[in-house]
């Protein structure tokens, strides 16, 4: 490496590290609560660490999501978010940290996702101020922030789906390395449990780039051993988790929460042809509120159009690329993954805009690096730092005002 090469490496470790501790920064104050309520898959993590699946005395009435089965409390979230818990449990039974750090944690992985996609931009441009931007454009620039901020159990989910999905593509077309890109995937799927369906993409793109960056690349059978390893023993011990808590290996305990079968949107199941089109209202077409006092327009809060939450996102459909195949296979892991989304009867919930398609950035990402030109352009300045002026209000309107509390009053 000349000394030309090590001065710009070492140029780009320090933008990189400076970008994720400002974004670490900014989401960590951006809550100004502790963000240890809802902390479903850390108690059950702590109790598995005793050898137990499911608690022994009922939650506080907040955890209305845990599920009663025989004299034992059990969570809905797959084995893969209470594994991820894990490492906190271990700190909790050292008396190390007392409470469930949400806010931590939101943080902690934003500035992952950003760090994350510094690097992953590495493959597409050595232009600074195109990584940067594209770096901080999930974490900052869309709906993520005012979501991942709240820092509940589901979101903490959603964050490590964004976060892991980001390691995988790193491992996978960057610095391949199959061991990796599974083990990422792995803990992807383990908290979303849709992401699963990307194995296919996952891997051809894997084996794409084994094949053109390495001098001996390995063989098909080679790449698939070391990249099933970690999802096929995650997917094992799922099947058996689910088996040893209510009977069946497909029962992930979602009916099971208390009244949720009997919820408008759950009428014709969990999963349902017929909640396509309040999903796509959702996520899509769904306006702000007008008010008659400042600020005048409000999200709903209970989903709103992702390109009006970013409106970054309409430089996806711009043209030209390096590389089409990648970009029409990052399109239909968009597509499998909107699919699933839209099939579920329930839009999310509380939120800002429409949580669920976080899990979607990672692929926008890539499209986004693929299609843009080599030096930033003054409408992508423009259309970044509305994207941020909207979702820095509606953190503010989320979790620093009274507006959740006025909603339900």
């Amino acid at each position: 490496m000349t000394e030309e090469a090590r001065t710009t490496s070492r140029q780009s470790i320090i933008l990189a590290g400076a970008l994720s501790l400002f974004v670490f920064a900014v989401y960590y104050v951006s809550n100004p609560q502790p963000g240890a309520y809802y902390d479903y898959t850390l108690r059950i993590a702590s109790v598995m660490l005793d050898g137990k699946l499911g608690l022994e005395t009922q939650p506080p009435d907040w955890l209305n999501e845990m599920i009663p089965h025989d004299g034992k409390y059990y969570s809905a979230f797959p084995l893969g978010s209470v594994l991820t818990m894990m490492p906190l449990a271990v700190l909790q039974k050292l008396h190390l940290i007392k409470e469930f750090p949400g806010t931590f944690l939101a943080a902690l992985l934003a500035a992952l996702t950003t760090l994350l996609g510094f690097l992953l931009t590495s493959h597409y441009s050595d232009n600074p101020w195109r990584r940067s931007l594209l770096a901080l454009f999930p974490a900052l620039a869309t709906w993520m922030w005012p979501n991942l901020a709240f820092a509940g159990a589901w979101h903490i989910a959603l964050g490590v789906a964004v976060t892991a999905q980001l390691a995988a593509l790193y491992f996978t077309l960057v610095n391949p390395y199959p061991f990796w890109a599974g083990f990422f995937f792995a803990l992807a799927f383990g908290n979303r449990t849709e992401i699963l369906l990307l194995a296919p993409v996952i891997f051809y793109l894997l084996y794409k780039t084994c094949q053109e960056k390495q001098e001996t690349p390995p063989s098909l059978l080679n790449i698939a051993d070391r990249f099933v390893a970690a999802p096929m023993a995650l997917g094992v011990a799922t099947l058996l988790y689910n088996y040893a808590r209510f009977g069946s290996p497909f029962d992930f305990g979602y009916a099971r929460i208390p009244g949720v079968l009997e919820e408008p949107w759950y009428q014709h199941g969990i999963f349902s042809i017929y909640a396509i089109k309040g999903n796509i209202q959702a996520m899509l077409l769904e306006t702000w509120n007008r008010v008659p006092e400042f600020p005048h327009l409000v999200p709903t809060g209970f989903g709103g159009s992702i390109l009006l939450s970013c409106p970054f996102l309409v430089l996806l459909f711009r043209h030209g690329t390096t590389d089409a195949k990648l970009i029409w296979l990052a399109w239909g892991a968009i597509a499998v993954l909107t699919l699933v989304l839209w099939l579920h009867g329930n839009p999310g919930g509380w939120q800002i805009s429409y949580r669920y398609a976080m899990v979607l950035l990672p692929w926008m990402l890539v499209i986004l690096s693929q299609n843009s030109p080599k030096k930033v352009t003054p409408l992508e300045i423009l259309l970044f730092l509305l994207s941020v002026t909207i979702n820095a209000f509606s953190t503010w309107l989320f979790l620093r005002t009274n507006y959740i509390n006025a909603f339900y009053q």
